[in-house]
């Protein structure tokens, strides 16, 4: 039996959840429960738990600067982007984000505190519910991240950036990260499956067997002789110094693993500044779907809300008013036109496998023959989010529908042609 949508009928609530902007504790609580009745019990999705923070503007601004991260070594360029931040946002020329999600488990989910309650719904059915399974569920996050263990691992660079600038100095100790972040985007091995998932008490223990071994070998007598050279210092010893036969792209662990003269102390904070640019690689990889996934689970959730009674026609207005600024998509030849907004392209491909798997027409089944009619929207999405990256989906699930809709062309754009052609529409 084909299905007509992916909930049953709705049974209507005696009243709403709430009326008007205003929010507290227990009526967030009461809402996220609802939103989880529908996502989890309804739309079968599979998250991890969540830890929900409200925060004002300022702490908002804050997690900006140091790339949305609840803990965080300290470093110059993240007060430079505060400050930057802070500026355009108090003369209006910026607004923040209404949410910040941490890929973590718990996953943490930080919302303004001056969002009205329709806004709080919005963003706790997008990210708490959305952004979570996408999270916990593609393959390029299992493969490249460990959610379990992020937070402890980013409390151990921030200890231990700090012990490192009060032994060796702010100054070196900057120098040191300046060079890592630069380097950050070439960080990631691209074209193999990580080396080895990180361990934070892994990483202590190295840290303490290398203490042990300074204090082992410190003799307080050797600063009263006379010295014509200066001593070499332990930590620069390298045990294999042979660069690997096989050329290897992520330049911060060729100089992690191969520097001849690094102290071990610059290679641990190379090796924090190599995983944090792993642990964002699945980002980078995936806007479009990750976004998608999200906008369309709360689109979902929020009008299922509505259909239950438990969301009142002002708050559904002020709903379908903020969800329509997020997924607009301007013009190529508007003045505003700044590339695809992944938020506009992923909710339309979304909202389009539904409608092929559910109410199909014969180009669909041409184009689309695996999953089209197939009944089972949700699904077919899940399988989707889970084993595809922006690139392979697009190419995989992008119909001509969608194609029409957003007015995409081709261009052909040559050295040896003498003007750009436009070769399909």
């Amino acid at each position: 039996m084909i299905m007509t949508d992916i909930f049953k009928p709705a049974v209507k609530a005696e009243k709403p959840l709430f009326d008007g902007p205003d929010w507290n504790f227990d009526l967030i609580r009461d809402v996220y429960d609802a939103i989880a009745e529908v996502g989890l019990g309804e739309m079968g999705l599979d998250i991890y738990r969540n830890q929900i923070e409200v925060i004002t503007a300022e702490q908002m601004l804050d997690a900006y600067s140091s790339i949305g991260m609840p803990v965080m070594y300290r470093h110059w360029s993240f007060g430079k982007r505060f400050a930057h931040d802070e500026m355009y946002y108090r003369k209006g020329a910026r607004s923040l984000a209404f949410e910040i999600v941490i890929n973590s488990d718990p996953c943490i989910n930080y919302i303004m505190e001056e969002n009205s309650m329709t806004m709080q719904c919005l963003v706790l059915a997008h990210a708490a519910m959305g952004h979570n399974h996408f999270f916990k569920n593609n393959y390029l996050f299992k493969q490249w991240t460990q959610a379990d263990a992020i937070l402890e691992y980013l409390a151990f660079a921030k200890k231990f950036v700090a012990d490192c600038e009060e032994r060796f100095g702010v100054s070196a100790v900057e120098a040191v990260i300046d060079a890592a972040h630069a380097l950050m985007n070439q960080g990631v091995s691209r074209n193999a499956a990580p080396r080895r998932r990180f361990d934070p008490a892994k990483a202590r223990q190295r840290e303490i067997k290398r203490r042990e071994y300074e204090i082992e070998i410190y003799n307080e007598l050797w600063r009263t002789l006379p010295q014509s050279k200066p001593e070499a210092k332990a930590e620069e010893v390298v045990i294999d110094p042979t660069p690997p036969i096989v050329p290897e792209e992520n330049l911060l662990y060729f100089l992690e693993k191969y520097s001849p003269k690094l102290p071990a102390w610059k290679r641990e904070i190379l090796r924090i500044v190599r995983v944090l640019s792993t642990y964002f690689y699945p980002q980078r990889q995936t806007k479009v779907m990750n976004e998608g996934c999200a906008t369309f689970v709360h689109y979902e959730i929020m009008n299922r809300l509505y259909e239950k009674g438990l969301v009142t026609d002002g708050s559904m207005l002020e709903f379908m008013h903020m969800h329509s600024a997020v997924v607009y998509q301007p013009g190529f030849s508007d003045r505003g036109f700044g590339g695809f907004n992944p938020y506009a392209l992923g909710f339309a491909m979304m909202r389009d496998i539904k409608r092929i798997c559910l109410d199909p027409t014969d180009e669909d089944r041409k184009w689309f023959p695996d999953f089209a009619g197939n009944g089972q929207p949700m699904e077919t999405l899940k399988d989707a989010w889970a084993n595809f990256r922006d690139e392979s989906f697009i190419h995989q699930f992008l119909s001509p529908k969608v194609i029409r809709d957003f007015r995409l062309f081709h261009i052909r754009n040559k050295s040896e042609d003498h003007a750009v052609r436009v070769e399909a529409i």
